[in-house]
């Protein structure tokens, strides 16, 4: 057994053809500790309803485009290089407002649960 798994998503650009737009890193990747997907949504796009989580934050990293993020009744403009935490209780819908795609990440982990990260969590080998 090896102590890495690896998996190609192809191009960012053509999850476009995808159901919904995404790929999920889960199940492809085996993860224990967070869910990952990676995001390309045509001009126009809305997710058509708001939600929220029961234990999971959500971070959003936008990598092209631009849109706006809804949480709890406020709306964020974000962009490339724009990155927001959502609290898991909080309501929350995305959309593309540009004039292209809009590509995205979003990495949902359990509130809470980090408990060691960067050096406090590494150790030279």
């Amino acid at each position: 057994m090896t102590n890495y798994k690896t998996t190609e998503i192809g191009k960012i650009s053509e999850l476009i053809n995808l159901e919904n737009g995404k790929v999920f890193l889960h199940d492809a990747l085996g993860l224990t500790s967070c869910e990952i997907s990676v995001n390309t949504v045509p001009k126009g796009f809305k997710v058509p309803f708001n939600h929220k989580h029961k234990q999971n934050e959500e971070v959003y990293i936008i990598l092209k485009g631009e849109g706006i993020i809804t949480v709890d009744g406020t709306r964020l403009n974000v962009k490339e290089g724009s990155a927001v935490k959502i609290a898991a209780e909080a309501s929350r819908t995305i959309e593309n407002t540009g004039d292209g795609e809009f590509q995205f990440i979003c990495v949902q982990a359990k509130t809470d649960s980090l408990t060691q990260f960067g050096m406090s969590d590494a150790e030279l080998c």
